[in-house]
């Protein structure tokens, strides 16, 4: 079989084209006089650059490569947040994990998830700290609170710049986000989101024993492991949130780990006053209603346990004349769906809190006030 080799415009880029399919060959005197003209050609524009052609002078203009970066963009505030944000490593004989942390005081206080180092803490290892600039500490823990996911570390080292904190109460949803943090390992990574809710029912932590219920705020800056304990800021850099759980899809969507845009963070007032807690006592306080609550019921508002031991004497729910079988559908002003939304509203308060609840008792709604009592 033979085939023929197409003609004109058309033909392969290696080949000259010609009218006849043929190459056309240059002979030596063509070739002396273009490589001439060609030289002459490259003289002129040569001396062009250098600043005059023909005698007239010509004035070449350069693009600038400067980027104007306005204070408040989201360079600007990465580059004053990321220095305060930190690597941790929590070592174990067995493996370990990665997390984040950021500076809340100057001589060294940093603030993270207690999820972050609490495998190094039972099975006896080490946490080790990495500063944006390379420096390496081994830290020792302050305190840390389960109930609330934080922990507060303490490296050797001052001059440190702490992040502020913002107040998370003022937060909007739709507000622009920034989270930072070590997803993956990958220190110093920034991504960009808005508020997407607030008052999220959330549980995190490692175990079912050393769950927390969080009433967090969630957002779809992208969120990845590894991000735990980072801090979420918004437009000024101020912290609003610490980075503590990400949503993953179920095995029917394929199991995905990574990042879905469904993020959220411990508000940065409930992170405030458990630091501070954790930094003066060593240990965090946390405000209970007092009663034993069904988490298998799956109507509408939280069930207290009908068992005798379900509402504890001389607690807030049973100085309030609550009963087993009541069942709570508002808490100070909130409306609750679930068990888990009446724990993180409880937790969200403080010790000492009076907060009105409405309950149903045999059909009849009825309210009352309790004030909030230390479950420690």
């Amino acid at each position: 079989m033979s085939t023929s080799q197409p003609t004109g415009s058309n033909g392969p880029w290696w080949i000259p084209a010609s009218k006849n399919g043929k190459a056309n060959f240059i002979t030596r005197a063509n070739a002396i006089l273009l490589a001439f003209v060609a030289g002459l050609v490259g003289a002129i524009f040569g001396a062009s650059s250098s600043g005059s052609l023909f005698g007239q002078s010509i004035n070449l203009s350069r693009a600038s490569s400067s980027i104007e970066r306005a204070p408040g963009s989201v360079a600007d505030i990465a580059k004053r947040v990321i220095p305060s944000v930190v690597s941790i490593e929590a070592r174990t004989d067995d493996g370990g994990s990665t997390g984040t942390g950021f500076v809340i005081e100057s001589n060294g206080y940093i603030l993270t998830n207690n999820h972050v180092i609490a495998e190094a803490i039972t099975g006896k290892g080490t946490i080790n700290v990495t500063l944006n600039n390379g420096r390496e500490f081994v830290a020792k823990v302050v305190g840390r609170d389960s109930s609330y996911d934080l922990a507060v570390l303490k490296i050797s080292t001052t001059g440190l710049t702490a992040l502020q904190l913002g107040d998370s109460d003022k937060v909007a949803v739709g507000d622009s986000v920034i989270a930072i943090g070590s997803p993956l390992g990958l220190s110093g990574t920034v991504t960009l989101g808005i508020i997407s809710a607030k008052d999220r029912a959330v549980t995190a932590g490692e175990t079912g024993s050393d769950n927390s219920f969080i009433n967090a705020l969630q957002t779809d800056a992208a969120i990845n492991p590894g991000n735990s304990g980072g801090p979420l800021v918004d437009s000024t850099g101020a912290v609003i949130g610490v980075n503590s759980a990400i949503a993953t899809l179920g095995s029917s969507f394929g199991s995905q780990s990574g990042s879905i845009g469904l993020g959220f963070a411990i508000p940065i007032n409930q992170a405030r006053k458990t630091a501070d807690q954790l930094i003066k006592n060593g240990k965090a306080t946390y405000p209970v209603l007092g009663i034993s609550i069904d988490m298998k019921y799956e109507g509408d508002g939280a069930l207290i346990s009908k068992s005798e031991k379900a509402i504890l004497p001389g607690g807030p729910a049973a100085l309030a004349g609550l009963k087993g079988g009541d069942i709570i559908t508002k808490f100070d002003g909130r409306t609750i769906n679930s068990a888990e939304e009446l724990i993180v509203a409880i937790r969200a308060k403080s010790v000492g809190d009076k907060a009105a609840l409405t309950y149903t008792r045999n059909g009849v709604t009825s309210t009352a006030t309790v004030t909030l009592q230390d479950g420690k």
